[in-house]
């Protein structure tokens, strides 16, 4: 059975975006694309909420996205591959292969999501996975923190989560200052 993976980008004052919902300042550059894209080979199954999944379905929906440069065809091609699993309770239905609605977050469905993969689970987006965190069921912790701050909005980590973590890799990108760290929770 695989791990899953919390992968999320971070501000330097722990927020996923800022108050008025804007992550701009978390564009990659093409060795950070690599570098997730390297990093998310035995990842075969992604977890979304509804937010996460209509944001990144464009990797498949706008081929001007895979058309940016050979390391975006590349992450292209690993999401359109990899199986996805979106929780959400207001979708009506799902517009991208390979992809699974479920209407309720459960640590039942998360197992069963883990049961079905052959690889490793990533979740993203601060709600889901910070629910995720609360239920005890993420394996790694990874953030790519940017070196900005926005003093207020969604948060990296949930409100009451109290837990303790190891680090167990980091990576520097020197094109644009941001750092990469992997944690498992102790």
């Amino acid at each position: 059975m695989g791990k899953l993976i919390y992968s999320l980008s971070s501000t330097l004052d722990g927020y996923n975006s800022d108050a008025r919902g804007d992550y701009s300042w978390a564009f990659p550059g093409e060795a950070v694309v690599a570098a997730i894209t390297e990093d998310m080979a035995n990842v075969t199954t992604h977890l979304y909420g509804r937010r996460m999944y209509e944001t990144m379905a464009i990797w498949e929906t706008d081929p001007s996205a895979a058309e940016e440069s050979p390391v975006s065809a590349d992450f292209a091609e690993f999401w359109k591959r990899s199986r996805k699993v979106v929780f959400s309770r207001t979708l009506e239905n799902v517009w991208t292969e390979r992809t699974r609605l479920e209407r309720e977050f459960t640590p039942e469905a998360v197992e069963r999501a883990k049961a079905e993969t052959p690889g490793d689970l990533i979740i993203e987006g601060p709600t889901l996975a910070g629910t995720a965190l609360l239920m005890g069921l993420v394996d790694i912790v990874e953030l790519m923190i940017w070196p900005v701050t926005v003093g207020g909005g969604t948060r990296v980590f949930p409100d009451g989560l109290r837990a303790g973590f190891r680090l167990v890799r980091e990576r520097r990108f020197e094109e644009n200052g941001m750092v990469q760290v992997r944690y498992e929770p102790r």
